[in-house]
């Protein structure tokens, strides 16, 4: 059983890495609004490849790819949210 808790300790120190990724991005987009470079294809690819994750940590129970999963959807969803913002307030300055 306490084999079981390290192994999910890992999976937990790995998901707070993959969140603490999204941090610069982040800072980017809602500080500096700056938006360049944001390939929405991409986080299409990342977004459908996480939730296909979660719902993997769902189905094994795996408490660290749930937790970890569902706070780094929520990151991407603020760099998107973000990203959208700063785009249409970059093309009402233009217009």
């Amino acid at each position: 059983m306490e084999y079981i808790y390290s192994i999910e300790i890992i999976g937990l120190l790995a998901g707070l890495l993959g969140v603490i990724a999204w941090v610069p991005q982040i800072y980017r987009i809602w500080f500096k609004k700056k938006a360049d470079g944001i390939s929405l294809p991409t986080f299409c690819v990342i977004t459908t490849a996480l939730a296909l994750w979660l719902i993997y940590g769902i189905i094994i129970n795996s408490f660290s790819l749930i937790i970890s999963n569902i706070f780094t959807l929520i990151m991407i969803l603020f760099v998107l949210i973000g990203a959208w913002k700063v785009q249409r307030e970059t093309n009402n300055i233009k217009a």
